[in-house]
This record gives structure tokens, sequence and C-alpha cells, in this order.
């Protein structure tokens, strides 16, 4: 029980926050020996996250019947992760990537591009300045999230301020564009259930899901409103000292 409370907060605190969840779980699971493979606790938390999500952005969601371009453009600027994550699970690089050096230098290098990202003046808007062109942009930019340490949210964030979008609405994007993505991981997932006939449901999945639920949407609720006055300056410290306190103890 203690292991699916302390993975199903983890992720859904840091899903949402640039400070990379996939980092966070592994350090986690290394540091209390966690088993980890458990494939419908990989879809609980994961599908936590995305209901959350789509609860906590329904009205925008609803938007997208009306304004289908906008949702094409969220699933184009998911392609290449979706892509290259098949790719890496194809060829299992996976396990490659997840140690404690790339995992610490990670946290550091791309906590740096994000405060640099962060200096940029605003200038744009989703509603009329979200093009193609910068969806396949922030998408690319979203493919190095595949590396333990880099953050999902953090690096698209970062493209996304790197275009000159402000902070809220680089977050929004983010929020948007991991809708396909984990409805991707979900399905994958579920893939490996049906192959391997393991379809076991328990309460401690519904807690798990439950869980991660509410963490994920206090976080993206309480993360929106805090953009409104502060800058993503606390998040490169935090990832910083955690870069240089994960590399201390690797050299």
């Amino acid at each position: 029980m203690f292991e699916i409370i302390s993975l199903s907060i983890t992720q859904g605190i840091t899903e949402f926050l640039p400070v990379s969840s996939s980092a966070h779980l592994v350090l986690i699971s290394k540091y209390f020996n966690f088993d980890n493979k458990n494939l419908t606790l990989d879809i609980s938390l994961h599908l936590g996250s995305l209901l959350a999500i789509i609860t906590y952005f329904r009205a925008d969601l609803l938007d997208f019947i009306k304004n289908k371009i906008l949702f094409y453009k969220i699933i184009v600027s998911s392609i290449p992760v979706i892509v290259f994550g098949y790719i890496l699970i194809k060829f299992d690089l996976v396990d490659f990537l997840r140690n404690y050096k790339i995992i610490g230098w990670c946290t550091i290098l791309f906590g740096i591009l994000l405060y640099f990202s962060d200096l940029a003046k605003v200038k744009k808007k989703i509603n009329k300045d979200f093009t193609y062109s910068s969806a396949v942009y922030i998408g690319f930019f979203q493919v190095l999230s595949l590396i333990p340490g880099v953050s999902r949210s953090g690096i698209t964030i970062t493209a996304a301020r790197f275009l000159n979008f402000n902070r809220a609405d680089s977050v929004k994007i983010s929020f948007l564009i991991s809708i396909p993505t984990l409805t991707a991981v979900g399905l994958y997932s579920l893939q490996n259930l049906l192959t391997e006939k393991n379809l076991e449901i328990t309460l401690v999945n519904f807690f798990g899901i439950f869980l991660s639920f509410i963490f994920s949407y206090l976080t993206i609720k309480f993360f929106l409103q805090y953009l409104k006055t502060f800058s993503l300056f606390i998040f490169v410290i935090y990832r910083i000292i955690l870069g240089a306190i994960i590399l201390l103890y690797v050299y």
C-alpha cells in the first residue's frame, strides 16, 4: 500500500510540474526498492493524471468540437514523442536511459534551459498564435522528455516560452499536448496487459487512480494560479539542487 500511495502522489504532483515525473518515479522506486513492474498500476497512475487534465480542461475540450483546427494542432504536436517513444521501446532503450547520471545531468541542464526560456518576452497567445509550425516545433522538443530528468511539461513549456508565448498559455499548451501523450501511454500499457492476459483490476488500482487524479488536479489548479504571480525560477532552483544531489551520490 505504501508503494501505491508514494507513486500515486509522486505521479500526480510531478506529471504537470516542470521537474520530470519519470525521474522522480525512478528515483523513488530505486530508493525504496519498489518492484515497479505492475502494469495495472502504471495504467492507474497515468489514467488518474489523464482524467484530471480532461476534467480541468473540459471546457477547452468541448471547444475542440467547435475548433477542430486547434484539436489537429494538438494531435500534430504529439506525434513526434509517440513515434520516438515507440522506437525506444521497440529497441529496448528505455532501461538504458534510466540511470542516475543521465537523470542528474538532465535535471540540471534542462532546468537551466527552462530559466533562459522564461526570460523570453511575452508576445503570443494560444488563441491566435499557436500555428502548425509552432505545434511541430514544440512537438519535437517534447521528444526530449523521453529521457528521464528532462520533464515533458518542462521541455514543452520551455519550447513555448522560446516562441514567446506567455507563461499561462505555455503551460496550457503543455497540458493540452499531454492528453494524447498520456492516452498513448495508457493504450500501450493496456495492450501489454492484453498480451499477458492479465486484466486483474483491484481496489488498490482504483485507489491509485483516485490518488493520482486528486493530486494531478490540484497540481494543475494551483500551478496555473501560481504562474499568475510568479515566474518559473523556483523550479529551476529545485532542479539544480536535486540534480546536484543526484550527481554527488553518483560520483
